[in-house]
């Protein structure tokens, strides 16, 4: 099945039927300019028949619930008896107030049904808007609602595969399986690092001819590197690639030292930076956390996003610098440098990406952390990242946060954050607040 966005228009006969029908019909068009994958009744639900015979004909990811005129709670309790699914509660404009009849009453038929939903499921467990379907508002309202909602269908899709274990001390980068299916729906294969390093090694030269020159297509300076290290990353980019494409993986967390310089002798980072560049998430350190914030920041905007350590601080620019050895998707070098290959900064043995990221207008730091008592939580935070040239030894990004650079690091610091963040290219702020609620996650917005 693919995912499926159901439009239930719902209310009763009494009301000003002509108004409400050019409501549907505009409500209709709106969602349909937002998304193929909205399926609408052919006409108002005005009876508990007609919506329960249109119920029977959908099986939705996401609900948009409208009252397009008052509709008593039981129209609602219809709909939360059948489905679990995030549900976004729409109230309608009054059309005219003129001191005559009121048209469609939506709003308290609004109230009916959240009162319906607290009951079914607690709390804040649904979106709200008010306003007609003119409003930028409520296109805004939809249209994020909407991409979190497939956001949640693609994570209760994906397999995620961690590759080896986290070094020690970087134990809050480890996820157990069960908690992963639970709270986000995703599915968690582990394997050994040791595993994909024997296959890397059963390969010839010739074997992995394709993947080099692809390799030398996306990234300069290969030839630079000693011709044993480019030939075993070869050998590691198809030996990854493959067990990718044929497990049907869709992000990685991938153990890296000390094992692919000691087993190996050649660093897994050019690998892992292809990957995130063709569309598989790929966090470094074996970040199982960090991987899944990559995915939802990628899935978000079709872009690749940047992953690191916050590791400088400008508290008169306002900046803070994201930084790691070498594993930033290539496309997102500098144009003027392009995805440069170097060494990697500490073990000094190549190629391990070397180069300062694109800016970009608007970026989201992101992160997925999980709190001591084991609840999770996302950290959002929005900014702009500079035109800057590489900071240090590696791949970089510098980001001008909205919020005081030093209040955003000393919160952070305090708050117990993991020192993996993710950067997000777009401002998906709105987006990730919305799928923390559906998937039950504390936001800590800075």
């Amino acid at each position: 099945m693919s995912f499926q966005a159901a439009y239930i228009p719902i209310g009763v006969g009494t009301f000003h039927l002509e108004s409400a029908q050019k409501e549907f019909e505009a409500s209709v068009a709106l969602l349909k300019s937002l998304s193929q994958d909205v399926v609408c009744p052919d006409k108002m639900l005005l009876t508990l028949d007609d919506l329960s015979a249109f119920l029977d004909t959908i099986q939705p990811d996401v609900i948009v619930l409208q009252n397009i005129t008052f509709a008593n709670a039981a129209y609602a309790s219809e709909v939360l008896k059948r489905f679990s699914c995030p549900i976004l509660l729409w109230t309608l404009r009054e059309p005219v107030i003129d001191g005559g009849r009121l048209r469609l009453n939506s709003l308290t038929g609004a109230y009916s049904a959240a009162n319906a939903i607290h009951a079914f499921r607690g709390e804040g467990q649904f979106e709200y808007v008010f306003g007609a379907p003119q409003d930028e508002n409520v296109r805004a309202e939809l249209h994020t609602m909407l991409q979190a909602a497939k956001v949640l269908y693609g994570l209760r899709r994906l397999k995620l595969c961690a590759i080896g274990h986290t070094p020690q001390g970087f134990g809050f980068g480890r996820a157990l399986d069960a908690e992963l299916l639970k709270n986000f729906g995703v599915t968690l294969e582990a394997i050994e690092a040791r595993e994909l390093i024997d296959r890397a090694k059963s390969y010839s030269d010739e074997d992995c001819a394709d993947y080099l020159e692809k390799a030398k297509a996306a990234v300069a300076g290969l030839d630079q590197t000693p011709e044993k290290n480019v030939k075993d990353f070869a050998r590691l980019y198809k030996a990854y690639s493959e067990y990718v494409a044929e497990n049907g993986i869709g992000a990685i967390s991938s153990r890296c030292w000390p094992d692919f310089f000691t087993s190996f002798g050649t660093p897994v980072c050019t690998v892992l930076s292809l990957l995130n560049a063709s569309g598989i998430a790929a966090s470094c350190e074996a970040d199982v956390y960090g991987a899944l914030s990559m995915y939802i920041g990628s899935q978000l905007t079709g872009k690749a996003t940047y992953f690191g350590d916050p590791v400088s601080m400008d508290e008169a620019e306002g900046t803070i610098t994201y930084w790691h050895c070498g594993m930033a998707a290539c496309t997102l070098a500098r144009q003027d440098t392009g995805a440069q290959v170097g060494v990697h900064p500490n073990r000094k043995i190549g190629p391990a990406m070397d180069f300062g990221c694109q800016a970009c207008q608007r970026v989201t730091v992101f992160r997925i952390g999980r709190t001591p008592e084991g609840k999770f939580r996302f950290f959002i935070a929005n900014g702009e990242a500079l035109d800057k040239p590489k900071q240090f030894c590696g791949t970089s990004i510098v980001v001008k946060t909205d919020t005081p650079a030093k209040d955003v690091v000393y919160n952070s610091v305090k708050g117990g954050w993991e020192p993996h963040f993710v950067v997000i290219y777009g401002d998906t702020a709105p987006q990730l607040e919305k799928l923390a609620r559906m998937v039950g996650a504390e936001v800590w917005k800075s």
